[in-house]
Parts: structure tokens; sequence; C-alpha cells
């Protein structure tokens, strides 16, 4: 068994085979405020049978248990488990270089040449690391929120589909009924006033649904309107904390924004709240999905999701 390196929501996730227990285990490393050392002393304390372990350059070189995560990720390296050598290649990230930042515009590159001549760039690695850190923190918060929100989701759709196929077999049903009793029971003559009434006590239910919802009977509104409800009784029965999700959600995206405000000189003196429409494509935009915007709308205002249902941003 090999040693994988995967990242989640932007921390590196290490996947290690543990000798003694013949099994893999995952570990989730922060890599500004994690060392080596941290991850090192995790394998020892996950596996009791582990008597030495290390890390080591491609070329043989050890590497210092001082040495963060950050860096062990820039390259591959070798991970020593007893007498278990694993070969770890560790995936590439997208980042922007300081060459290439430098060469998007001849006005940035005098920018960024006038921030040097300042000693201003110093400053900015420093609160890029503060940043990066409570990014960290945010995130190792937000995940058990986001593996329960994740059941949530699971469990509501599958409610939802319960009670969507449960309204075709009422239909089927009443179809059966009402042809048994007009081929086989009685005439059509007899039951044509019968399937007037069924017709329009019909209209009388799409109509009551309008009263209640405010909104049109169409299905595929419904089917959405019924999950959102789902899921909020769920959420409150089980005590998913909807206020700190919320929160940290928020924060998340401020410090991502901070984040790319204060790694363009271009954006170092627009306020952070002016960036929601200058984000770049590729910039990472998780905290605020469609979905999660449109469960956090319901779950903020919950008579509104008694009344109509969300639609997506």
């Amino acid at each position: 068994m090999e040693v994988t390196v995967d990242y989640y929501r932007g921390l590196p996730v290490i996947e290690v085979p543990l000798p003694s227990r013949h099994e893999r285990c995952r570990f989730t490393l922060r890599p500004i405020s994690n060392t080596v050392g941290d991850f090192l002393e995790m394998l020892k304390v996950e596996d009791k049978g582990i008597d030495r372990v290390a890390a080591y350059t491609p070329d043989g070189v050890k590497i210092a248990s001082s040495t963060t995560i950050e860096a062990l990720m820039e390259s591959h390296f070798l991970l020593v488990v007893n007498d278990m050598q694993h070969q770890v290649h560790t995936p590439e990230k997208e980042r922007l270089t300081q060459e290439q930042m430098l060469s998007l515009s001849d006005v940035r590159n005098l920018v960024s040449q006038l921030y040097e001549s300042l000693h201003v760039e110093q400053h900015q690695l420093q609160k890029e690391r503060l940043l990066l850190g409570e990014l960290e923190e945010l995130q190792t918060q937000l995940r058990p929120l986001e593996d329960a929100h994740a059941e949530l989701l699971r469990r509501a759709e599958i409610r939802t589909s319960i009670f969507t196929w449960m309204g075709l077999g009422y239909m089927a049903i009443q179809f059966g009924v009402l042809a048994r009793l007009t081929w086989w029971e009685y005439s059509w003559d007899i039951m044509e006033p019968v399937t007037y009434f069924v017709t329009y006590a019909t209209a009388m239910a799409g109509y009551a649904y309008f009263l209640l919802t405010r909104q049109e009977c169409i299905y595929p509104d419904a089917r959405d309107r019924q999950f959102l409800k789902i899921f909020h009784k769920k959420a409150n029965k089980s005590g998913w904390d909807v206020q700190r999700y919320n929160d940290l959600c928020n924060s998340i995206h401020e410090v991502q924004q901070e984040l790319f405000r204060i790694r363009d000189p271009m954006h170092l003196h627009i306020p952070a709240h002016q960036l929601h429409g200058s984000l770049p494509e590729n910039f990472p935009k998780h905290a605020m999905s469609k979905t999660r915007l449109k469960l956090l709308q319901i779950l903020k205002d919950p008579l509104a999701s008694s009344s109509s249902p969300q639609s997506e941003s």
C-alpha cells in the first residue's frame, strides 16, 4: 500500500498505511501551523507499533522536524515507517508566482517595485500568513458541521424521494378504483359525475396549495419546497448549530476576500466589501456555494421557508 496526498477544502490530507493494524489512516494537516514533527508524532500516537518514522528528500537527506507542512508539500518526499519506505507524490497547487504577477501588466510591475522599495512586502507576507492560519482554523471548525450538513442533505433527499413516489402511488390507486367502478361495477353513465367531482376536488387542492404557499402548484417547485421543509425540520431535531455554521461560512468568505486583496497590489486600498464582483473565477468560493446559500437563506428565515421555496442564487 502506498501513501497518498490530496487536498480537501484547502488542507492537505495524507493517507498512510499503518504497519500494526494493516489499515489506512487519514491525517488532516494545517500547512501553516503544523510541522513535519507534528505529523510524525500523529503517526506514533495513532499506531503504537511504530518505532521509527522520518521524512527524507528523494535524495536521501533527512527533513527537519521544524519544517512546515507547507514547505513539505512543495516537492515529493520519502516517508520511512519502521523498515518500510513510501514514495510520496504531492499534488501540484495552482498559484500565482511573483514573476507571473509582475508580468501581468506594466502598471502592476511598477506598483510591486514601489512596495518593494518601501519595505512593505515583508509586512504583506506576514499578514498573509496570519490570514492563512486563521483560514485553516476556520476550515477545521467548519469540517464537522459540513459532515453533518452532508448527512442532513442525504436524509432529506431520501425522504423527499419517498414522498414523490407516494404521490405516484396515490394517483395509480385512484386510477385503478375509477377504472374498476367504470367497467366492472357500474357504467360510464353513473361514474361520469363522480369523475367530474374527483377532477374538481383535485383543482381545489391545487388552489389550496396556492393559498398556503402563494405559489403555483408546479411539480419541481413543490418538490424543492418539501425538500427544504424536511431539511429544516431534521436540522432542528438533530441540534445542528445553524448560527455557528452561518458565522463560520461568512468568516471564511471574508478571510478569502482579504487574502485576495493583499495578494494583488492593485486592490490593496479597496475596501473588502467592494470586492464581491471582482473575485476571479478560479478563486475558491466553496464557502458560498449555491446549495449552501439556498439552505442558509431558508434556515435564517423559518417563516419564509414554510410559505415559499427559495431559489438558487
